[in-house]
């Protein structure tokens, strides 16, 4: 559920309806040692050592994506993964696409297709590579 943006909103909202938002999760990250990680909510779920910071998942999902991009949707996503180290997470919410394309682009979203394809092969890229962000395999390195 975390690896798609869809998804992993639904879930936060179910769980700020069930009393447990932002601030019991950022909590939750201090007791555990996972201040630094992004994936508190499936790291029981896991069973992995949540203290694997958000850089170094960047770092592996880079790597496993990469076969799957060409240059300029690889230097894309190194971006986005940039903004998602230094921001958190919800850089990567379906939202903040048209923002990190214009960010990325200088407000120039035709330039962006142009170099990354049409708009559903542009949201393909980027929830694509978040299931490489957290896959099991990237997550055990």
């Amino acid at each position: 559920m975390w690896s798609d943006p869809d998804t992993r909103e639904r879930l936060l909202a179910g769980l700020v309806d069930k009393g447990f938002g932002r601030g019991p999760l950022a909590e939750m990250q201090k007791i555990i040692d996972a201040q630094d990680s992004d994936c508190t909510t499936c790291w029981p779920t896991w069973h992995l050592h949540p203290s694997q910071s958000a850089d170094g998942c960047a770092a592996a999902a880079k790597a496993a994506a990469a076969n799957d991009l060409t240059d300029k949707q690889r230097a894309f996503v190194d971006f986005v993964l940039a903004q998602h180290v230094s921001q958190g997470v919800d850089e990567l919410d379906q939202e903040k696409l048209g923002p990190l394309l214009k960010l990325r682009y200088k407000s120039a979203i035709a330039d962006a297709l142009a170099e990354l394809g049409k708009p559903g092969q542009v949201r393909r890229v980027f929830v694509g590579f978040q299931k490489h962000l957290y896959s099991r395999e990237v997550r055990a390195t």
